[in-house]
């Protein structure tokens, strides 16, 4: 019983303790490139993907606006019967 404990101990930690493959820490290349001053946004220096998110936030709260306004106006001028 306590052998059957012991061995799966030991799979667990080997399991957990090393990978297959080494992952390359990306950490260093991307503060740099975040804190360089470059005059651009911090929330465009993402790349494309930063630049998509960004117009469709905008995009949506645009449209969400004027959808406000538009049912504003409707309800403060009734339709007269």
């Amino acid at each position: 019983m306590n052998r059957n404990i012991f061995a799966l101990q030991r799979i667990a930690r080997r399991t957990f303790s090393s990978s297959g493959r080494r992952l390359e820490n990306h950490v260093p290349q991307k503060q740099k490139r975040f804190q360089e001053n470059d005059g651009m946004p911090i929330h465009l220096k993402g790349g494309v993907s930063d630049s998509l998110l960004y117009r469709a936030t905008m995009g949506i709260t645009v449209l969400g606006g004027a959808y406000v306004v538009y049912e504003l106006v409707k309800w403060g001028c009734p339709k007269k019967a």
